[in-house]
């Protein structure tokens, strides 16, 4: 009992709930706009049946990898297309591949859906998905996102209940933040539109390291994963630059309202 509950056990859990926490903002990020897309009165409801549901999920994920922890990096199949195209993928560069194209697929997409859309109050009734589809999205990219994360915490520990505390303690956290995730998100839209970047550069995240897992090559040039350092620079260039946008859009607002009640004040009775 000592030996499960050491100082050694106890510190790496630690250090995985603060790992979860800050991998799991994207997540927590897509969750908030996902749920946004199904009726208001249920939004609530979705998400935290969809985090609730991938918590189960993740445990059950993490049972899979410590059992195919071996194989996950072995060479499934290769492609030779005369130096125009070189790859050697296995599951784990698969994965990544498959859950960045999907990730930036949906951004893309939700950014056109922004675009396209004539009144932005309409949004908030223009819901096109189900409850269910959106908890199964949720679940699902719930996994995509995780699948790193239960890598790098079974690099730090095989103990499987440091682990499984991590990720349940991670996901309460979740369920407790999402609604005043999805409240800021509601009360200033801008940042709907820099979170929905943001999920696009973490397509661009997993694409890159993908591609450096299955050792790809694109005209001879070889594919570099995308440093974590540089995706939160890039992160936090662009909520720096849309803040002081947002700042000086305001004032500019202010200084063009005083010069339009001075050069066109208001009759006096």
């Amino acid at each position: 009992m000592e030996a499960v509950f050491s100082l050694e056990n106890i510190f790496t859990l630690l250090m995985l709930i603060l790992l979860q926490a800050v991998l799991g903002f994207d997540n927590l990020l897509y969750i908030s706009i996902e749920a946004g897309r199904t009726p208001e009165h249920r939004q609530k409801f979705v998400r935290r049946t969809g985090i609730l549901l991938a918590i189960v999920f993740r445990l059950v994920l993490m049972f899979i990898l410590l059992g195919l922890i071996n194989s996950l990096t072995q060479p499934l199949f290769s492609v030779q297309q005369g130096g125009i195209f070189e790859a050697s993928f296995t599951f784990h560069s698969i994965i990544s591949l498959f859950g960045g194209g999907f990730i930036m697929y949906t951004a893309t997409k939700e950014i056109m859906h922004l675009l396209a859309v004539e009144h932005i109050e309409g949004i908030e009734g223009d819901k096109k998905k189900s409850v269910p589809v959106v908890i199964a999205t949720i679940v699902f990219m719930n996994l995509i996102f995780s699948f790193d994360s239960l890598l790098s915490a079974i690099a730090l520990t095989h103990v499987i209940w440091v682990i499984a505390t991590a990720i349940i303690i991670s996901g309460l956290m979740m369920v407790l933040l999402a609604d005043q995730v999805s409240a800021f998100l509601k009360k200033n839209r801008m940042f709907e539109v820099i979170g929905l970047f943001i999920l696009f550069i973490v397509g661009i995240l997993l694409l890159t390291e993908g591609g450096h897992l299955a050792h790809m090559k694109l005209f001879g040039f070889e594919v570099i994963a995308m440093s974590k350092t540089s995706f939160y620079f890039v992160i936090f260039v662009m909520v720096v630059v849309s803040v002081v946008q947002t700042r000086y859009r305001n004032k500019l607002e202010k200084q063009r309202a005083i010069e339009h009640d001075t050069a066109h004040p208001a009759p006096s009775t």
